[in-house]
């Protein structure tokens, strides 16, 4: 009778819609949760970066004051960071990770609805602040100081969201890492589990490990504020150097948590569209475990210009340099596995092969900011939000919307529009490029990052970078529009969606049984796939 109860609290249609939403412990609506409020924020942090952009597409300031426009800048990355792609991310994972490992939900799911529901209330502190006397934060998302404790009433505020969302991120993380070491199917050992599952098994260690960092950081900013303390104010002791060491322990570590989740989107995706298995499943473990681990030890690489000892420059620089080798595996590996397969490009795989090459010049820009005596001149210029807009645009928001795509039929039961899907592609590729290729030129030229203003020799690159700035947000309203229009209904999604034989779509990123794969599967021309 209490299983029966059980089943039907958790899986039987709610008597009240506010109930089912607010209440839920099954994974799959809590995963729905995250990813919706996920895409809200993405809205609403992309309609700030419209603001940066109409200010900067001529010399001069015409639409906001300075004020704001750091407002803006700063508020812009703390949504698009903690509030669009970390809680797409655990959206993702809340919804596939039990399936993909046979368990019957996640470990700790009343853990799971609080982790949840503290999100949308840190954001609405967050977002208040901007009607607050004094205005937002406007001191970026790092929130250094002495710039960050100048906010009058907005800051303990910030300080107060900030670790409501990372409350949020390290229940998931404990939920995740219980679900995966403890309930995955007989026989299912961690070396076979699906390459999502280990990524977002290692990120959640990094989340574990940094959020704690980042709240001793920010709390050790209000105790300065308001209790006397000098921990970063020189004139009692304190180095404001100190903060930025502890900030980067945690926020090299976090651009990380931001990327490892699309590793394994990306491992899932390029496999199924290639009717092959992973190629190097082993090593592509090993390559995100090593990248996780060298995460830790690059932090100060954001802080060539302070004056560091050459001895730290050259570890810092040589210890970044060393992350690119596990990266430069991934990529080889996703190439390798596309190699000779049997490819169809349907709208995932789209957005998966863009992953690969766009990501991939992410990487390489970040390559040359390791290289010290580089760095000083490209350091706080638009090079540096150039390179980490490829990695954390064309790469995490990419890799979020390449996996849409691919498992919204299996939440919805209808398959989206492909025709839509595939403008939705081509616009974003071409605008995402038209948007961040220029900066790379305009930081090479000197123009500094976060100000309003520039000099006229600016004024072209800037012009052509917001066009593509708002070409690109104005795509998204295609990728809303597909969700909504696939939810509703639609053509009927079949058993094996993406046409993989037996099923691929779900064994390709594990290591298959010898018996199945030691010859690539072989499909009759009459199911192939329309090319």
């Amino acid at each position: 009778m209490t299983a029966m109860t059980h089943e039907a609290e958790h899986h039987g249609p709610p008597s009240n819609f506010f109930q089912r939403w607010l209440f839920t412990t099954n994974h799959k609506d809590i995963g729905t949760l995250y990813l919706v409020f996920s895409l809200v924020m993405f809205f609403i942090g992309g309609a700030m970066a419209l603001i940066i952009r109409a200010e900067l597409f001529q010399p001069g300031l015409q639409l906001v004051d300075p004020y704001f426009f750091n407002q803006m800048t700063t508020l812009h990355a703390l949504v698009m960071i903690f509030g669009a792609v970390m809680p797409a991310f655990t959206g993702l994972a809340n919804w596939m990770i039990p399936i993909m490992i046979g368990a019957p939900d996640m470990a700790l799911p009343r853990m799971n609805n609080w982790s949840f529901w503290l999100l949308p209330f840190a954001f609405a502190i967050l977002l208040s602040t901007l009607f607050m006397p004094g205005g937002g934060p406007a001191g970026g998302w790092t929130m250094y100081p002495p710039l960050m404790l100048q906010h009058g009433m907005s800051f303990p505020f910030v300080i107060f969201s900030v670790h409501l969302m990372g409350i949020s991120s390290i229940m998931g993380a404990i939920n995740v890492i219980a679900t995966v070491l403890n309930m995955r199917a007989p026989g299912m050992s961690l070396m076979k589990m699906p390459m999502f599952a280990w990524a977002w098994l290692i990120t959640g260690f990094l989340i574990i490990g940094v959020m704690p960092v980042l709240a001793g950081a920010i709390t050790m900013l209000l105790t300065d504020q308001y209790f006397g303390t000098t921990f970063f104010s020189a004139a009692g002791g304190g180095d404001p150097v100190l903060y930025q060491h502890i900030f980067w322990f945690f926020g090299h570590p976090e651009v990380y948590i931001m990327i490892l989740p699309a590793f394994g989107i990306i491992s899932a995706i390029i496999p199924t569209f290639s009717r092959k298995p992973l190629f190097g499943y082993s090593s592509m473990v090993y390559a995100i475990a090593s990248i996780a681990f060298l995460s830790f030890l690059v932090w100060a690489h954001h802080m060539f210009t302070v004056g560091m000892l050459l001895a730290g420059s050259l570890f810092f620089m040589y210890a970044t340099m060393v992350i690119s080798v596990p990266t430069g595996v991934k990529v080889f590996n996703w190439v390798a596995t596309m190699w000779r397969g049997s490819l169809t490009f349907e709208t995932p795989m789209l957005f998966a092969i863009a992953f690969v090459i766009l990501f991939t010049i992410g990487g390489f820009s970040g390559l040359m900011l390791s290289i010290v005596p580089a760095d000083f001149q490209y350091h706080d210029t638009y090079f540096v939000v150039a390179h980490f807009h490829y990695v954390l645009v064309t790469g995490a928001v990419f890799s979020i919307i390449a996996a849409t795509y691919y498992w919204l039929p299996k939440w919805t039961g209808h398959m989206y529009d492909e025709r839509l899907g595939k403008w939705h592609f081509w616009l974003s590729v071409i605008f995402v490029n038209i948007l961040f290729f220029p900066q790379h030129f305009l930081g090479l030229a000197g123009m500094p990052r976060r100000i309003p203003d520039y000099a006229l020799q600016f004024a072209e690159f800037n012009m052509i970078s917001t066009i593509g700035a708002f070409g690109f947000g104005f795509a998204q309203l295609i990728f809303l529009w597909v969700i909504i229009k696939c939810v509703r209904g639609g053509e009927k999604a079949p058993a094996k969606v993406w046409d993989g034989a037996e099923g691929l779509e779900w064994t390709l990123s594990s290591p298959p049984p010898y018996h199945s794969f030691t010859t690539p599967p072989v499909i009759p021309e009459t199911e192939a796939p329309a090319r």
